[in-house]
């Protein structure tokens, strides 16, 4: 994403980014961003709230003559619900064939993701076997 709008903006096009992954948004360094703490997916508000949703676009739009400084990313005042609880229900892994079940004896969140590796990973043979065909390889 910003990448992407970096190059539009170096063809004199202003652009602003919507996010709901703030660390994401800062790394990759748009030109512009705003951010919602929202569940990803719903970055423009939540389904069917047209009301919500203009209300953020606008805010969002109003947001090109506040942000100056390049790279900024400015934190809009809405918020999914009254309360944080339902990060814990986006944000923790489930245990693979659990109805919900995702807290441990102990009473804390299991983690049942795979390690992180330096390897690469593929969904296919067909995508390591292009991945590995290519002239970058």
């Amino acid at each position: 994403m910003g990448l992407i709008a970096r190059e539009i903006e170096s063809q004199g096009i202003p652009t602003l980014s919507l996010s709901s992954a703030l660390s994401i948004t800062q790394s990759v360094n748009p030109p512009r961003a705003v951010f919602l703490d929202f569940p990803l997916g719903h970055t423009a508000g939540k389904a069917l709230d047209e009301g919500l949703q203009d209300t953020i676009v606008e805010a969002a739009l109003a947001a090109f003559e506040t942000m100056e400084r390049p790279g900024s990313v400015q934190k809009l005042p809405f918020h999914w619900a009254d309360d944080d609880a339902w990060k814990d229900s986006v944000m923790r892994p489930q245990v693979a064939g659990s109805a919900g079940d995702d807290v441990g004896d102990g009473g804390e969140h299991r983690d049942d993701r795979s390690e992180r590796s330096d390897e690469p990973q593929y969904q296919l043979d067909s995508d390591r076997a292009a991945a590995e065909s290519s002239p970058s390889h």
